[in-house]
């Protein structure tokens, strides 16, 4: 499970980014200044690297065992400016608590 949440860290990370291009610099530009340069690649970029982000989602949420509500909530921060960031902290948290648990006692020689 360990290169699953490595792959989803990776790329939440980088649909963050692209997504606060987009909206902080991108929709700026197009409305305010009727240039639609970084709408039209940044949005095209942002569009495929979430369907990544989903796959990846997914991947995870079925390896951990999530409940349906919590996959789709994942899968849904990469639509927000900035909630990617703190579920990539939160979905990070799960996971490594969750193999803490998992882990068998040491045993005493």
């Amino acid at each position: 499970m360990g290169a699953a949440l490595t792959r989803y860290r990776v790329i939440a990370w980088i649909v963050g980014v692209a997504l606060i291009l987009l909206v902080v610099i991108g929709m700026p530009l197009k409305y305010g200044f009727d240039n639609p340069v970084v709408v039209e690649t940044v949005g095209q970029a942002h569009g495929f690297l979430y369907m990544l982000y989903l796959v990846a989602a997914f991947d995870l949420s079925r390896r951990a065992g999530w409940p349906l509500k919590r996959m789709v909530l994942v899968m849904l921060a990469g639509t927000v400016p900035f909630v990617s960031f703190y579920a990539e902290r939160r979905v990070s948290s799960w996971v490594t608590d969750g193999r803490r648990e998992r882990a068998p006692e040491p045993v005493a020689g």
